[in-house]
């Protein structure tokens, strides 16, 4: 199982206790994309802490309470080899206190040590919180998507971040 430490914050497989936990929590989300599917969310939890299918999963732990998600995604189908991109919810009673940007270091660091010189993430452009921790970690500005058409029809603008490891 995958385990990746930060300063403050612990990635790492989802208990299967946490389940209802992350699936309340997607469903109250102002940032999640498209529909929340239980049963979706219930293989996440299950598959987690390690790579399926092109797909990591990963609870973020600070404290030792859960706070938040993170999703790693590659593989042929979505992305050119060496690249990766990545998804990451904390639950909104613990964002503003540095923990995403521990988070968003410590598998930034990780992804480019295992393999992917390439990491991107992308974010609605009204969420400047988001896009100020990107920016924080190294991450480059690289354009906007315009009208980005997500799950169900709904439209947003999105910027694309990338951090590129220096050979």
């Amino acid at each position: 199982m995958i385990e990746i430490t930060g300063q403050r914050v612990l990635l790492r497989a989802f208990r299967p206790d946490e389940f209802e936990a992350l699936y309340e929590a997607h469903a109250a989300s102002d940032s999640i994309v498209g529909t929340v599917d239980r049963d979706r969310i219930r293989r996440r939890v299950e598959q987690s802490g390690t790579w399926v299918d092109g797909r990591l999963d990963l609870a973020v732990e600070s404290g030792g309470a859960l706070v938040g998600s993170a999703d790693v995604r590659s593989g042929r189908m979505m992305l050119p080899g060496g690249v990766c991109e990545f998804g990451i919810e904390l639950w909104a009673a613990r964002r503003g206190a540095g923990i995403g940007t521990d988070a968003v270091t410590a598998l930034t660091g990780w992804l480019h040590e295992h393999g992917f010189p390439r990491v991107q993430a992308g974010t609605a452009v009204r969420n400047a919180p988001m896009r100020r921790v990107l920016e924080k970690c190294g991450y480059a500005h690289e354009g906007t998507m315009r009208a980005f058409i997500a799950e169900g029809g709904t439209r947003a603008d999105y910027a694309l971040y990338a951090h590129v490891a220096l050979a």
